[in-house]
């Protein structure tokens, strides 16, 4: 099985072939993920609130993701792992960015780093030999032409994927066309991008919040969680034996 390379997902982009992530922090999505054939998997920040119950991204520490980081790389045996830089480096300036990098590629075998994307940042860690994945927004008070700059501002300092939040379809397009490095998203993103990164917990209904959500997902687990849980709670009180 070969693993995929920035190098394949940059090769994707000059192919017209949309780029598949996932956002996941275990070893079991990843593996499932993994199997199924997503081409990237990035491990957030949010983690802290979607996995652990923190209130904001921002409580999740370097030594927290890297556990998280770990256990998706080992899972992903094909796809791209990129690992999120947390808050509190992200806030302490460019050598703590890089030195946090480091470690997650070396102790939390990420192949790809996500940083904030401000241009000097993004270079101080490409020159320190990691692939970055520059994460910007867009906006509708903000102007395309300086969406496109940044862009290519990103591009310049070495990014090897821009992550295009609330892009929206005509500057999301524009930036898309710009450059010439992958430019995916995720809050916000569309088939205007080069490709799309999914919450794993949302594409499949994971969470307590899912069991009476309408809203679409590809298969709600937690619905069916709850199911088999209020199952196994009758059996148990019933006295039915239960194999394995």
């Amino acid at each position: 099985m070969e693993r995929v390379t920035v190098a394949a997902l940059q090769g994707m982009k000059r192919d017209g072939k949309k780029i598949v992530g996932i956002v996941a922090y275990d070893y079991p999505t990843a593996r499932i993920a993994d199997r199924a054939g997503v081409d990237l998997i990035s491990v957030g920040d949010s983690v802290g609130a979607n996995l652990w119950g923190q209130p904001t991204e921002t409580e999740v520490t370097l030594e927290e993701i890297l556990l998280a980081c770990k256990a998706v790389s080992r899972g992903a045996r094909r796809a791209l792992v990129s690992c999120d830089i947390p808050h509190g480096p992200a806030q302490s300036g460019t050598p703590a960015v890089v030195s946090a990098a480091i470690r997650l590629a070396q102790e939390g075998g990420a192949a790809m780093v996500k940083v904030l994307g401000v241009p000097g940042t993004v270079r101080a860690v490409v020159d320190a030999g990691i692939p970055v994945f520059a994460e910007f927004h867009g906006g509708a008070d903000i102007p395309l032409g300086t969406l496109v700059e940044e862009a290519r501002q990103l591009e310049a300092a070495g990014a090897a994927l821009l992550d295009f939040r609330h892009s929206g379809p005509e500057a999301g397009a524009a930036v898309a066309k710009a450059v010439s490095i992958p430019v995916i998203g995720g809050l916000g993103g569309g088939p205007w991008l080069d490709g799309r990164v999914r919450l794993a917990h949302t594409a499949i209904g994971f969470g307590e919040k899912w069991i009476d959500s309408t809203a679409d997902t590809y298969v709600n687990t937690a619905r069916l969680s709850l199911q088999a849980f209020s199952a196994l709670i009758a059996d148990v009180r019933a006295g039915r034996q239960i194999k394995g």
